[in-house]
């Protein structure tokens, strides 16, 4: 019997085949190159048609992406970018002269073929969808140069073999789903200028071993498992310029020897276990630009010598334990544009020449123990657009020149101890947006103005604010919130107030306000919150209040209200202690959870208009009863109204309207002659969608059929009532269900306009721009202004109408993900969090991941729902990986690459907040409202062009 060979032997074995090969291959005519690239094209799915010029007719030296030598033979093929599928070709492979090789940017599958050509110096597949594992035998393409692999789905272990690829100066295996340690022969790769092996699930320690690669310029490991603390061995590669380690779970001090890589750009060690103090050693840094340490354990002062590092430009130190003050000569040398030292516990004062660079545009120092007056340096810094110094301990006024600033957008320096008076002062804002100044000891009259008309978010709570309620503020336009609670305000409230259409809160609460509310309260079209509590307010409350049908929290508390309480809309479920205090109010309807004493019924003579107002409604009975012939029962289901109508064939109809003005525009009837084959938009596996239109005013509305009506269990249909409470301009309504014992429908309202997913390709900049701020409003209603707050289910391009103004419209899933009652059914969408995949477990949190993953498809162009893409998580991690690498021209929608260089940073900043919105842990995602202030945030920012920096960075 033969002796097996040994795993040694078969390896020599398999080397000497390959070599043979090699030889023979080396020996191909021309033809036979022109039938390797047949056979490569016939493997593949060309859907754009770009390999069309391939055919015999013509020298292949002439199609698309082939390169000749002068001998008139293949050394390059670039096909990047082209939307290919279908599995690589071993073909490409065995091309004897062929030196390049880019395939990134398509969708190619399968695993990686290994070939015979030992000319290869160049070979880019990143961004595919290949898998597998990283086969042995790539280590035989020995005269590599450049190897890209990042962006796929490949698994396993690096294999050692790589190591064998002594030339290879470019590595990058980022955003696969690699495991298993980085092999200690990677020191052995002496040529390595280049490694990215970030976004997978590596782990153990980093190998001392790669300290010995002295040309590295770039190591990259971020948002891996490494554990163990940086080797000081690092400090050996003297020409390092990047170093980013982030998320990851490194422990202990930062070495000394890290601090004297004198070449060093940029320095990531954030979103790590840290611990220890940073060293003076720092200041040997001299070209340190970006510097990255926060969310760590650091402790210790911020070391004096960053006050002398000549080129740095963002420093954030933020949630981490450092003390002491900060460096008083800091931003005196530097270059600042960003500082972040928030969440530490910092004391003193803010350096006098933080702005001495002139281009400071982010100042982030809240919840310290800061104290002492603004700087005047910073007051008149106008360059700023972003400060946040809330949650510590400064006192004085607030400087004049700081109401001063154009650029400014975001000013928050609420909690600390600033005096003074304000309304005299002349604000010059022009772009503020947020501005919060709450619990302070500001007094005196407010402010008039502010020298903006973009003012979204305005609160001026808990001071010492006197005097009457400016009625400028109703030319606040844009204003969705307003919170001027816990203040010493009197008079009436201004009925200019109802001029703010945009307002979702409004918080006048703990004032002195008297008189009554204003009846145009009731013209708000979007407020959900209202809270009016602890004031002197007198008189009945509007009947109109209640039909506001996006009000979901109201608070009339301790006042002096008289009369009845409205008996509609968020009136019908107020608690007690939301309208207790008012001694003269009683309930009225079917307000009975308020626990006021019910109104008496009794009817006074003077009181003539009351009579007209019952002949009226018994007239308006007559008539509805008359001509349909139905007879009209009251139930209750979740405090709305039905009828109940019983038609020709004997058959009962329950109709339930959510507005008034669909109500009397809307029949039955309109509803059941709707249903026709023609009208069909959409088919499901449980419904059917079809367009409608009132006979009466051609009212147009969208009929979604409910099929196996009678399995549905009753409180789906209690949820159902409350979400056709939800009303807010960028969220389709539901306005009404018409049901029987055998079939339902639900009625929603009709939006002019496009599906997102038909349209996106076609989309510029400023027009992506908007829609995405639109979704985070309607997101940011949903998960902060409805009580409870609501979740949209799972969301994608197709669920989402554009109208002609480019506002999007969500359309909102129905409770228990449309109708799926089956305890075995699960969502399979590929905009589904990955938490909820094989659950029904929706929450705001699965509903961010969403929304992320739309803002990657708005700045990519790239759908995770594309089949011939693969599952969603592969865009995420593609993403993830592009966006670490700085490679924005490859990632970036190439209809929106022109805007790139007036919009980077904007496109830069979102795709940001997309990754944080599809973190994997949910717990890491963004809350809606941040979500949307971080969007604004960034779309305020001027941009500028660097293509070969990544700042990874968190907007606070």
């Amino acid at each position: 019997m033969a002796k097996k060979l040994g795993p040694r032997a078969q390896e020599c074995s398999s080397m000497a085949f390959f070599f043979l090969f090699l030889m023979n291959f080396h020996m191909l005519h021309a033809e036979d190159e022109l039938d390797l690239l047949l056979s490569f094209k016939s493997s593949i799915n060309d859907p754009f048609h770009y390999l069309s010029n391939w055919n015999s007719s013509d020298s292949f030296c002439l199609w698309s992406g082939i390169t000749c030598n002068n001998s008139s033979r293949i050394n390059a093929i670039d096909l990047s970018g082209k939307n290919f599928s279908g599995e690589l070709s071993f073909s490409i492979f065995q091309l004897p002269f062929i030196k390049t090789v880019n395939l990134s940017n398509n969708n190619f599958s399968g695993s990686i073929p290994f070939g015979s050509v030992s000319s290869l110096e160049r070979l880019d597949l990143s961004n595919n969808m290949l898998s597998g594992k990283i086969p042995q035998q790539i280590g035989l393409f020995s005269r590599l140069k450049f190897l890209d692999l990042g962006g796929n789905v490949l698994v396993g272990e690096i294999p050692v073999s790589i190591t064998n690829i002594t030339s290879l100066e470019f590595l990058t295996l980022a955003s696969n789903q690699l495991v298993g340690q980085i092999p200690k022969e990677l020191g052995q790769m002496r040529s390595l200028k280049w490694i990215y092996f970030g976004y997978n699930n590596l782990s153990g320690e980093i190998p001392q071993e790669i300290s010995g690669l002295s040309s590295l310029n770039h190591l990259d490991l971020v948002y891996n498992n490494f554990t163990g603390s940086i080797p000081s061995s690092l400090g050996n590669l003297t020409n390092l310029q990047y170093l980013f380690l982030y998320q990851n779970k490194l422990t202990g001090p930062i070495p000394d020897s890290i601090f004297r890589l004198g070449n060093l750009i940029s320095l990531d060690l954030s979103d790590n276990y840290l611990f220890g103090e940073i060293p003076e050693l720092v200041g040997q840094l001299k070209n340190l630009e970006i510097l990255h340490l926060f969310s760590n354990k650091l402790t210790g002062r911020i070391p004096d010598a960053l006050s002398f590092l000549p080129r740095l430009q963002v420093l954030q130190l933020w949630s981490n334990n450092f003390s002491g003050e900060i460096p008083k000569d800091l931003g005196v040398k530097n270059n600042l544009t960003v500082i972040d030292l928030s969440t530490n516990s910092l004391t003193g004062k803010i350096p006098e020449g933080l702005c001495s660079s002139g281009k400071l545009f982010k100042v982030i120092l809240f919840s310290n123990l800061l104290e002492g007056e603004i700087p005047k340096n910073l007051t008149t810094c106008r360059s700023l657009k972003r400060v946040r110094l809330q949650d510590n301990s400064f006192s004085g006024e607030l400087p004049q020149e700081f109401t001063q600033l154009p650029l400014v957008y975001f000013l928050d320096v609420s909690g600390n101890n600033f005096s003074g008076r304000l309304e005299s002062r002349k604000w010059e804002m022009s772009s503020l947006q947020m501005l919060n100044l709450a619990r302070n000891r500001f007094l005196g009259s407010l402010p008039d103005s502010f020298g903006s008309d973009l003012i979204e978010n305005l609160d001026m709570s808990q001071n010492r604010f006197s005097g009457a309620i400016p009625r400028s503020f109703g030319r606040l336009s844009e204003l969705t919130n307003l919170k001027i609670s816990g203040n010493q305000l009197s008079g009436e409230i201004p009925d200019e107030l109802s001029s703010c259409k945009k307002l979702v809160s409004l918080d006048l609460s703990n004032n002195q306000l008297t008189g009554k509310i204003p009846e145009s309260f009731s013209e708000f079209p979007v407020l959900g919150q209202l809270d009016l509590s602890e004031n002197q307010l007198s008189g009945d409350i509007p009947r109109n209040l209640g039909e506001i049908e996006s009000l979901v929290q109201v608070n009339i508390s301790h006042n002096h209200f008289h009369g009845s309480l409205p008996s509609t809309g968020a009136f019908l479920a107020i608690n007690t202690s939301a309208v207790a205090g008012n001694e003269l109010l009683c309930a009225g309807g079917d307000t009975s959870s308020s626990g006021l004493p019910p109104c008496r019924k009794t009817i006074k003579n003077h009181t003539w208009w009351f009579y007209i107002v019952c002949i009226l409604g018994a007239l308006f009975l007559v008539i509805s009863v008359v001509p349909f012939g139905f007879i009209l029962i009251r139930r209750r289901l979740r405090n709305l109204e039905l009828k109940r109508v019983e038609n020709e064939e004997d058959e009962i109809w329950e109709l339930q309207f959510f507005s008034s003005k669909v109500s009397k525009s809307v029949t039955m009837e309109d509803i059941l002659s709707s249903k026709k084959e023609e009208n069909i938009i959409s088919r499901g596996k449980k419904e059917i969608s079809f367009k409608g239109k009132s006979i009466l005013n051609d009212m147009q509305f969208i009929i979604k059929e409910l099929s196996e009506s009678n399995s549905i269990p009753l409180n789906f249909w209690h949820e159902i009532a409350e979400f056709g409470k939800l009303q807010h301009p960028n969220i389709v309504r539901l306005i009404g269900i018409c049901r029987s014992d055998k079939i339902a429908y639900l009625i929603f309202e009709y939006k002019e306009g496009k599906n997102l997913s038909d349209i996106i390709c076609n989309l510029n900049w400023e027009r992506r721009r908007k829609i995405a701020t639109g979704i985070a409003k309607a997101l940011r209603f949903l998960h902060c202004h409805c009580s409870p707050s609501v979740s949209v289910g799972f969301m994608s391009p197709g669920k989402i109408i554009i109208d002609g103004k480019d506002e999007p419209h969500l359309r909102l899933n129905l409770p228990d993900d449309l109708i799926c009652f089956d305890a075995k059914c699960f969502i399979s969408s590929a905009y589904v969090a990955p938490e909820t995949r094989d659950s029904k477990d929706i929450n705001d949190k699965s509903d961010m991941y969403g929304f992320g993953l739309i803002l990657i498809e708005l700045l990519t162009g790239k759908s995770p729902a594309d089949p011939e893409f693969g599952v969603h998580e592969s865009i995420v991690e593609w993403a993830r990986y592009c966006y670490s690498d700085c490679h924005i021209d490859t990632w970036i929608d190439p209809m929106i690459k022109e805007n790139l260089c007036i919009n980077q940073n904007e496109i830069v900043e979102a795709m940001n907040l997309a990754l944080h919105c599809t973190a994997t842990d949910p717990t890491a995602r963004p809350c809606a409202n941040d979500a949307f202030k971080t969007l604004e945030s960034a779309f305020m920012t001027t941009s500028s062009c660097i293509k070969n920096l990544k700042l990874s960075s968190i907007i606070t």
